[in-house]
């Protein structure tokens, strides 16, 4: 009646480069999420190690353009502000130099424009209430989605003159 969950079977060293490296190909992946998935695979620090060094050698990992490739993700397609993206980027322990280096994938324009159409966005949708409450919730919105509060606010108080 209730199955007990196989064992993952331990991969070999190089079973998991080989596996490894398909993963790096399909998607850019951070160090420390390839770190995580070889222990998970059922290697050892030092087989690790090694097959992280690999990767970086042979170009499959590189942290600077998973960072930006990451940021530049977010930004338009999620709609993330900078803060978020950059929260999430020091969780993944991407050095302070490629979250600059990310950021600068952000261009200044575009990310007030984004603030605008978001701001505009939740305000179609909140309706019956003071003004001053809309504003409230609208900036609370899209501060939560990581942009910066003087910029929003800044913003929302542009669009009402």
């Amino acid at each position: 009646m209730f199955e007990e969950p196989k064992p993952k079977k331990k991969l070999t060293p190089s079973q998991a480069l080989i596996k490894a490296q398909l993963s790096c190909a399909y998607q850019e992946r951070c160090q420390q999420e390839m770190r995580d998935k070889l222990y998970e695979w059922g290697l050892y620090s030092d087989a690790v190690e090694n097959i992280i060094v690999d990767l970086i050698n042979n170009n499959f990992l590189n942290e600077e353009r998973f960072a930006k490739t990451y940021a530049g993700g977010k930004f338009r397609i999620k709609k993330w502000g900078r803060i978020k993206i950059k929260i999430e980027l020091k969780k993944r322990n991407i050095s302070e130099y490629c979250i600059n280096k990310a950021m600068q994938e952000i261009p200044d324009k575009e990310y007030i424009t984004t603030i605008k159409q978001l701001i505009a966005k939740k305000s179609k949708e909140i309706k019956g209430v003071k003004l001053q409450v809309r504003n409230y919730k609208v900036a609370q919105h899209v501060i939560y989605k990581g942009f910066e509060g003087n910029l929003v606010w800044g913003e929302i108080k542009e669009m009402e003159s």
